[in-house]
């Protein structure tokens, strides 16, 4: 699994709201949405794509916990700058190598420090491994 990371403000960033950065235009968030649609094209044509999805912002997402036996609903706690989990691609390929070498697409060249994290997703609990 290879998973995309991003915060409330790289949202808004999206969104053309105003934050910290520079809002993407409309033209640049086409072409990210463009390229992103092409490489799972291509992962799915050479059939390593198994599953891939956008999160939605995070400022729609809820925490819940469980307090006394209750669930506790609540909003976020997101700050604006939080990272969260914001999609995830995952593939069926034949070497973690490989899988490596696919998640390094999806890191923006231009966005310096950004990364995507690759994880092997357990078959079992036997996978678990402490």
């Amino acid at each position: 699994m290879i998973m995309l990371y991003g915060s409330q403000q790289d949202y808004d960033v999206l969104g053309g709201r105003p934050t910290e950065k520079p809002a993407m235009s409309e033209e640049e968030v086409a072409a990210m949405h463009a390229y992103m649609g092409r490489l799972h094209e291509e992962l799915a044509a050479s059939g390593e794509l198994v599953d891939g999805r956008g999160l939605t912002a995070p400022v729609h997402a809820r925490r819940v916990r469980v307090r006394a036996g209750a669930p506790v609903v609540t909003d976020g706690p997101y700050a604006e700058t939080e990272e969260v989990l914001a999609g995830f691609t995952v593939v069926d390929c034949t070497s973690f190598d490989r899988a490596c070498e696919i998640a390094a697409r999806f890191v923006n060249p231009d966005a310096d420090g950004e990364y995507v994290d690759v994880r092997p997703v357990a078959e079992g609990a036997d996978e678990l491994d402490l």
